[in-house]
């Protein structure tokens, strides 16, 4: 089988590869051929072929941003989000591999995808959004550090401040920065639309978020700034998408996207938005940056609190991304003081994990240590997502600290006035010179950074004392059939000469079926054989498991197995097991797996079989053995 994968983050940066890496293990652990291709920051990487699709089996598209699947045409498409790709990258797989996926067609993208999309409760406002903020943010970035270039370099000290010359080389880059801040708001209504009406939204979206940016048109100094844009956005893109709709004749349709939809929808953007929406948008963004701009003492620790608490609590999701994403629109209206606390917010959860494994390692595993080498290293460049990894891991101890760090950290920059003029964070802006108050800047953070090593390490228990814990708790527990996990590298590991029966008695395929479901009983390994009995009959109404050659391999997944195990059965004589081929089933076997761990067992028990059971001379040996101890010899060849 061959799965391909596309995976996607709002600003490309950690998100992406992160998924991208997930999905590409969990392929390898399940023995699937995965290529994916990964739309980062810097462009496609890895991109997916013609001939790649037409090869696959299936697409696996992990993206919170708009990804074109026109390629992707008569393929059986999931569509999810990156988080999905991060933490359930098996699920994934295994969904492509059961066959339950629609197959992606031009014509359903309206319907499919949205019903698709909402048994997976993605949020379409959500999404869309991000995607504008995908291609807004390189503008900020590129903005923000050519001005703060410029003012470090070229600046003069003068009483009202820094001060670049008129007509010097540092006043034309400070011109360059000021330029990319222009098409910040236009970018961002304009990649909206896009996500909602693909490209005939992308020409209203600009348009709209162009006239939000600007006053003038609606008599307005500040404008209707990044609320106004992001409603420009969506008013252009559903607009759009509501025109794509119209039924016109044939003749029209190719000119459609190119004239007739960005034409209608750029003039009813435009025109709403300067006769109805522009004036009174603005008004609340000048209310709100006023309201911002005057908060002082308590107030704007209140504001702290909350934006550093955003920061952290979903490392790069939806509520990072709107605390950002304000951010960076009071950096274009000169408001510097409130991206200073989210700059050092970001760095903290990253950095502070990073730190703990080191402070600490008895508490952490040899993987998640050499995690904490790479969360330090992002969390320098300002990428919150490397703290995922633990949060994923152990949610209940490490998100309230590094929730805690952030606070901290946040707080101490708003009191200490540090100021961000670059839409991001890390000890790389501060380097670069970025930040008002440079000094504050790395109090603040180490300050965090501290409190979330101390925090989480306080919390934790050793790695010793955990496992001991749960060997302990499980030796002991009032439910004993929670047994440690088995690695399985043989069939002999899950089966004994105790799980065999070389003289079946039964006649008919249930009889059968309760001669070895009496077996795991009789070894303690289910809790109700009725229930196990069902998983069973329930797997062969599905189709049967009669393979034919003479072989059966019933199966069943349920929480009244405690552990994997192998029954195995002879019946000489045959039993009607509605086999493919005809035949009779005479060698059984019979599979138990616990429901909690059934994707990789049950994968690996199958995979084992069926690899030795296509040799003819084993079949004919297993048929000839004479004992169970003969059986399990030649079972011993089964890994």
């Amino acid at each position: 089988m061959k799965i391909l994968a596309v995976t996607a983050c709002p600003v490309g940066i950690a998100h992406t590869y992160m998924a991208a890496e997930n999905l590409q293990k969990a392929g390898e652990e399940l023995g699937v051929d995965i290529k994916v291709e990964t739309q980062g920051s810097i462009g496609i990487e890895n991109g997916l072929t013609d001939q790649d699709i037409a090869e696959a089996d299936g697409i696996i598209i992990a993206a919170d941003k708009e990804v074109p699947k026109d390629r992707f045409v008569g393929k059986k498409v999931i569509v999810t989000g990156v988080q999905d790709g991060i933490r359930k990258p098996k699920e994934l797989i295994e969904k492509i591999k059961s066959g339950d996926v629609p197959l992606y067609r031009p014509e359903l993208k309206s319907v499919g995808e949205i019903k698709q999309k909402s048994k997976q409760k993605e949020n379409p406002i959500y999404k869309h959004l991000m995607s504008g903020v995908s291609y807004m943010v390189p503008f900020i970035v590129v903005g923000g550090l050519l001005i703060a270039l410029a003012l470090t370099l070229g600046g003069e000290q003068t009483p009202g401040g820094i001060v670049i010359p008129e007509g010097s080389f540092w006043k034309q880059i400070e011109t360059l920065g000021a330029t990319s801040f222009m098409f910040m708001i236009p970018i961002l209504a304009g990649f909206i639309a896009v996500s909602i009406a693909d490209r005939p939204g992308l020409v209203p979206g600009m348009i709209g978020g162009y006239i939000a940016a600007n006053g003038s048109f609606y008599g307005s100094e500040a404008g209707a700034g990044f609320i106004g844009g992001i409603i420009a956005g969506f008013l252009a893109g559903y607009i759009a998408l509501g025109i794509k709709k119209i039924k016109v004749p044939k003749a029209v349709l190719p000119v459609m996207p190119i004239i007739f939809i960005p034409i209608f929808s750029s003039v009813i953007v435009g025109l709403l938005f300067i006769f109805v929406i522009g004036a009174p948008v603005a008004q609340i963004f000048e209310g709100l940056t006023s309201m911002l701009a005057g908060m002082q003492g308590a107030s704007s620790i209140l504001l702290a609190v909350i934006l550093g608490a955003m920061i952290a609590v979903d490392m790069g999701g939806p509520f990072n991304k709107v605390a950002f994403l304000f951010g960076s629109a009071m950096i274009a209206e000169g408001n510097y003081e409130i991206m200073g606390p989210i700059a050092v917010a970001i760095c903290i959860p990253p950095i502070g994990m990073g730190l703990a494994t080191l402070m600490n390692k008895k508490k952490y595993l040899p993987n998640e240590r050499e995690a904490g080498k790479a969360s330090f290293t992002m969390g320098l460049f300002g990428i919150t997502e490397g703290a995922i990894p633990f949060a994923a891991q152990d949610p209940i101890r490490v998100i309230p600290s590094i929730v805690a760090g952030s606070v901290v950290g946040s707080v101490i920059a708003m009191l200490g006035n540090v100021g961000g003029k670059v839409a991001h964070g890390g000890p790389i802006v501060a380097v670069l010179g970025a930040v008002d108050h440079v000094v504050m800047f790395f109090i603040a953070a180490i300050a965090g950074v501290l409190v979330t090593a101390f925090m989480v390490n306080f919390l934790k228990k050793d790695v010793e004392t955990v496992s001991n814990d749960k060997i302990q708790e499980e030796s002991t527990s009032i439910a004993p059939e929670q047994e440690v996990e088995q690695e399985i590298e043989k069939l002999v590991d899950i089966t004994n000469v105790e799980l065999m029966n070389i003289n079946l008695a039964g006649t008919t395929r249930d009889a059968v079926i309760d001669e070895l479901i009496g077996k795991f009983d009789s070894q303690g390994i289910l809790t109700s054989k009725d229930e196990y009995k069902q998983a069973i009959l329930n797997r062969e109404e599905q189709s049967s498991t009669g393979l034919g050659m003479n072989i059966a391999i019933p199966h069943g997944k349920s929480n009244a197995v405690k552990r994997p195990a192998v029954a195995f059965g002879i019946k000489r004589e045959g039993v009607d097991w509605n086999s493919l081929d005809g035949t009779d089933a005479k060698l059984i076997f019979m599979i138990a797996v616990p429901e909690e761990n059934a994707g990789d067992a049950h994968l690996k028990i199958l995979q084992m079989l069926s690899r030795k059971l296509m040799d003819e001379e084993f079949r004919n040996q297993l048929l000839n053995v004479s004992s169970k101890q003969e059986a399990m010899a030649v079972l011993e060849e089964v890994h």
